[in-house]
């Protein structure tokens, strides 16, 4: 049975398509659960007209199915705020690295 660790591990993999840094890192994710064989992921945007939602959530969907004991995933966009504080240390220093920072 997968958990949700093991659903937040595999979200590490997803790259935002417009940064080279990792949608959790980026601070997107904003919660993430398993109930039987479904993960539930729940996502911010970094701006309500983020262009990239669909292919964002098509990226959650590919990885997320991989996990193994996972069968569904679905993914509830929640509007809380986004801010660069959100941006994990580690992200900070990738986006520093890339000239973005």
């Amino acid at each position: 049975m997968a958990t949700a660790a093991d659903v937040r591990e595999a979200l590490v993999e997803v790259l935002d398509p417009e940064y080279p840094i990792s949608i959790v890192d980026l601070g997107l994710v904003r919660g993430v659960s398993v109930h039987g064989a479904t993960a539930h992921v729940k996502i911010t945007y970094t701006s309500l007209g983020c262009p990239c939602t669909e292919l964002i959530q098509d990226d959650i969907r590919d990885r997320v199915l991989q996990v193994s004991g996972v069968d569904e995933v679905e993914i509830e966009e929640v509007f809380e705020p986004w801010t660069r504080r959100d941006i994990s240390l580690k992200g900070l220093k990738v986006l520093e690295e890339s000239g973005i920072g």
